[in-house]
């Protein structure tokens, strides 16, 4: 079994944009039991930029290229050493990849991104993915990892791709101000109506929302990919998630 995994900024980082810690050595210790049992696993991790930000001591994302550019290099720089470091522990190598939406629209570049992957987790790697904010512009930029990490799967021909989020999954309404929202545990297509649920952006630091995982569900269900989009804050359900069990909500056949 293959496995992509995306991983948000909400996920990673406290509201200050400071890395949460403890979420994140949680969500490195799952990731490591699940590869051990023989699942190959594709971490794709947002957060340079609003990890970056908060390292920088700037209470929000910058709002100009050049800042988000300066506050991704700052950022990919501490999420690698983190990532890396947690990794190590469980005794798994870990890569970088750092992706553009030019090398998505490259034949040669896309080729070479799929048999990288695949060679990777040939050597049993644990390939680390994001858009490579430091050089992307308006015009060559995928613009969110929602989307990114569907890319990834379908290149990658994964099994499963796993979002996780600061919500459970999908609710027949907001239930941030909503507190009689229910979660829809299934939704076997993603229609017009589906879509209509979705709201705005996520949070301060990030760029994602309901509407980007729809999309992303979208195209990875095109593939014959299901999608599932679960709470990020309790890492333990990837568990339930892998062997099949109901969580969060599950998009596809």
């Amino acid at each position: 079994m293959r496995i992509v995994v995306k991983v948000g900024t909400s996920t990673l980082a406290h509201s200050t944009g400071r890395l949460n810690i403890r979420r994140v050595e949680s969500l490195c210790k799952i990731l490591s039991d699940i590869k051990n049992s023989g699942i190959e696993v594709i971490l794709v991790s947002s957060g340079a930029i609003g990890v970056g930000a908060g390292k920088l001591g700037l209470t929000e994302r910058p709002a100009d290229i050049p800042g988000k550019q300066a506050a991704a290099a700052v950022g990919q720089c501490e999420l690698m050493y983190v990532y890396d470091r947690q990794f190590a522990h469980y005794n798994h190598a870990t890569a970088q990849l750092l992706i553009t939406g030019y090398d998505i629209e490259n034949e040669h570049h896309r080729v070479n991104i799929e048999n990288t992957l695949q060679r990777l987790l040939d050597y049993r790697v644990l390939p680390i993915i994001n858009e490579n904010d430091t050089v992307a512009t308006e015009e060559i930029q995928i613009g969110d990892n929602d989307t990114l990490s569907a890319i990834v799967a379908t290149l990658a021909k994964a099994d499963l791709l796993i979002l996780l989020s600061d919500i459970e999954g999908l609710y027949d309404a907001n239930p941030k101000t909503h507190p009689d929202a229910n979660l829809i545990p299934y939704v076997p297509e993603i229609t017009d109506d589906i879509v209509a649920l979705a709201g705005g952006a996520g949070s301060a630091f990030g760029t994602g929302g309901m509407e980007t995982k729809l999309r992303a569900g979208k195209i990875v269900n095109g593939a014959g990919i299901p999608m599932i989009i679960m709470d990020g804050r309790q890492p333990e359900l990837l568990y339930d998630a892998v062997e099949g069990k109901q969580v969060g909500t599950r998009f596809g056949k």
